[in-house]
């Protein structure tokens, strides 16, 4: 049976590792880290049983999907094994198509399954919160209570003008928190109509107006759960703040149209880049809902407060960055970062990334300089005396970015420093990830494509990037 299953694979053009032996197969699973494991849970003449081998194949990072072999007698060892975490079971003696069909499942789901662990990675990493850049008092202050507060249920409002990054925050208060895997719900207060507003919110039922053909679940039921961002809440008509009160008050929603209330699991991060206060004064803003909103409030400092951070913000926005014709890292000069840091950046850090993105798109080296820069940011230079010297290319001109020491010039030759030598599995899996990355290049970033290019299924591109390890 497994010389008839191995050929049947590899005749698909599957990767194959075959085993006879119980023990053998236990300890070549860490080593092959296999998308799928096909196991028969009775070995005979072997210590080492399918529930061994299905346990030790499931704790593997990441884990491998796994089908058990079972005779007829053993069908209640197979639901066992499905509640242990194997994916099916086959009961012997089975027909070629019916394994086929089997198969073809499984490898479906475990492609599934990698990619959500590759994209769940991404996500994490993404909004993880060293991606909120800034060394100064006040930013290491926003850093400290985002870190208390990121596990808590507690309703967080977000103060700051626009550009600084709020969204940014809610989203890192998510993802690292225990609702990370369930859904987080951005809402444009401010983007939607009056009257679509609360159908939006709130859902409806079919009848409930003009044009309500369906019911509909809000957007707080789409977010059970997880997280809900409430974008411009200022900017809400005062009709819906009671309604938002009441959701806050008994965690209760009901549609339009709708006399039941259904009960949701979700938490609040609401975020302004206006002062509450003056609304409530003007009559504009809930009182009773302000106070329910503002109970941990974090205050985002903008940009002209801190200028401190620019350069370090800078080198964020610049790593990982080529200059597409020469594929060095880019670089700024002194007078470039002089000028950026004189501006007073009225759009705070979203308007310093749309500068640094178009100063990498129009600079014909990898050296960004004055020239390069945004005409407000150069104004600015202009008016405070500031001017490029020549020639751009000399270090001394060149400003060093945190993270990205200036290039020096080659030193004279001399014998070669020791290094640390590395295990040859990761030596050989650097090397792997590093041909992955340069197909992706190729192909723009197209998975499928590079996974035919490279000769595996998309499941293993999707699995080798997610081991790649992540540097802080």
């Amino acid at each position: 049976m497994v010389q008839m299953i191995t050929e049947l694979l590899r005749g698909e053009g599957h990767e194959v590792f075959p085993f006879t032996d119980g023990n053998a197969a236990l300890e070549a699973l860490e080593e092959h880290t296999p998308e799928l494991v096909i196991a028969d849970l009775h070995l005979e003449r072997s210590r080492v049983q399918g529930l061994d081998i299905l346990q030790k194949a499931r704790a593997l990072h990441p884990p491998a999907t796994v089908i058990v072999i079972t005779g007829f007698a053993t069908v209640e060892s197979a639901v066992d094994a499905m509640k242990k975490g194997a994916y099916d079971y086959l009961r012997k003696p089975f027909k070629m198509d019916d394994f086929k069909a089997c198969l073809r499942r499984a490898l479906s789901y475990n492609e599934a399954v990698s990619e959500n662990i590759y994209l769940r990675r991404q996500l994490r990493d993404r909004y993880r919160f060293s991606q909120i850049v800034g060394t100064s008092p006040k930013m290491q202050e926003v850093f400290k209570m985002i870190e208390r507060v990121a596990d808590s249920d507690c309703t967080v409002l977000l103060l700051g003008e626009s550009g600084t990054g709020k969204e940014l925050v809610a989203r890192a208060l998510h993802f690292n928190s225990r609702r990370q895997f369930a859904p987080f719900v951005p809402v444009n207060c401010s983007a939607l109509p009056e009257h679509l507003l609360e159908s939006e919110m709130f859902g409806h039922r079919k009848g409930a107006f003009t044009g309500a053909i369906t019911d509909k679940k809000g957007l707080f039921q789409e977010a059970d759960g997880g997280t809900i961002f409430l974008d411009e809440i200022g900017s809400m008509p005062v009709a819906l703040q009671g309604r938002l009160l009441r959701v806050l008050q008994d965690r209760e929603v009901r549609r339009v149209g709708d006399n039941t209330p259904t009960y949701v699991n979700v938490r609040v991060i609401a975020a302004t880049n206006e002062p509450l206060e003056t609304r409530v004064r003007e009559g504009a803003f809930r009182e009773d809902l302000y106070y329910r909103l503002n109970v941990i409030p974090i205050c985002l400092p903008p940009l002209r407060e801190r200028p401190e951070d620019i350069p370090v913000t800078v080198a964020h926005f610049l790593r990982d960055k080529v200059h597409p014709r020469t594929g060095q890292p880019f670089q700024v000069t002194r007078t470039a970062m002089a000028a950026l840091c004189a501006y007073e950046w009225p759009g705070n850090v979203r308007e310093l990334q749309n500068a640094i993105e178009r100063a990498c798109t129009l600079c014909e080296t990898h050296i960004i300089s004055l020239a390069d820069l945004p005409p407000a940011v150069q104004h600015r230079a202009a008016a405070g005396g500031l001017a490029e010297s020549a020639p751009l290319s000399s270090t001394e001109t060149l400003y060093p970015l945190p993270g990205h020491p200036v290039a020096q010039p080659p030193a004279t030759p001399t014998a070669p420093p020791t290094t640390r030598l590395e295990p040859l599995k990761d030596f050989i899996r650097a090397q792997e990830l590093a041909y992955i990355h340069r197909v992706l290049a190729q192909t723009g970033g197209d998975k499928e494509k590079a996974a035919q290019l490279l000769g595996i299924s998309l499941a293993t591109l999707y699995r080798k990037l997610a081991e790649e390890p992540v540097h802080s």
